[in-house]
């Protein structure tokens, strides 16, 4: 399939957490999803040490049980996570986000590829301190992000989930990643979009949010 006729900064400014424009029906293609890859791991890295690897999940039956990770790390969380603080977002919008969050809760095991993305660690005690983490996971969104941005220029829609890290031994399980020595990093659905045509986000205006030589 050819990209989509996007300029880079159409890619960049619409590239949405799809949800329920994700088309549960319809195949997506390995060598498309290869294509993303390729792109993807041209992202910087730590040092240039490519620690990322990519767990692709289209078995049904994986599919369903990591799914089924997902609702319970909602419903029964396992860490506390605060969610006090800075909120820039609308609060109509919000309530948009809660359910299209309802509706891929409720057929994530429909849609046709979970992608995992992974990094590999010595062992888990590397992000003990805040310098550890900036350095892990800098190492591996990057190459996310851009596996995102080369889904949409190919009509592909993808959403940042992390919610099945609650269990993220039991996935590790499931999916035989090795858990002392590799992380999670998120679930990615991955799927073709019902049509294509995402606009921009409402953000913040940059007057707001740049600070220049001092906060």
């Amino acid at each position: 399939m050819p990209p989509l006729d996007l300029t880079a900064d159409e890619v960049l400014t619409t590239t949405r957490a799809v949800r329920r424009r994700l088309d549960l029906d319809r195949p997506v293609e390995r060598a498309l999803i290869e294509e993303c890859l390729r792109l993807a791991t041209q992202a910087p890295t730590g040092r240039n040490r490519q620690r990322w690897d990519f767990v692709l999940v289209t078995d049904p039956a994986k599919r369903a049980a990591l799914a089924d990770l997902y609702r319970l790390g909602l419903a029964r969380p396992r860490q506390q996570v605060v969610r006090d603080g800075t909120d820039r977002g609308d609060p109509v919008r919000g309530r948009r986000i809660a359910e299209s969050a309802q509706y891929l809760y409720d057929h994530l095991h429909e849609v046709p590829v979970l992608l995992v993305p992974c990094i590999r660690v010595q062992g888990r005690h590397e992000n003990a301190s805040h310098v550890g983490q900036a350095n892990t996971w800098g190492s591996i969104l990057p190459a996310v992000w851009q596996f995102m941005l080369a889904a949409r220029s190919r009509g592909l829609g993808t959403a940042w989930t992390t919610q099945h890290l609650h269990y993220e031994r039991e996935a590790a399980e499931l999916l035989s990643i090795p858990y002392e020595t590799v992380l999670q990093a998120a679930l990615i659905p991955v799927a073709h979009t019902i049509g294509t045509d995402f606009r921009p986000g409402p953000r913040t205006d940059v007057d707001e949010i740049a600070h220049w030589d001092t906060w």
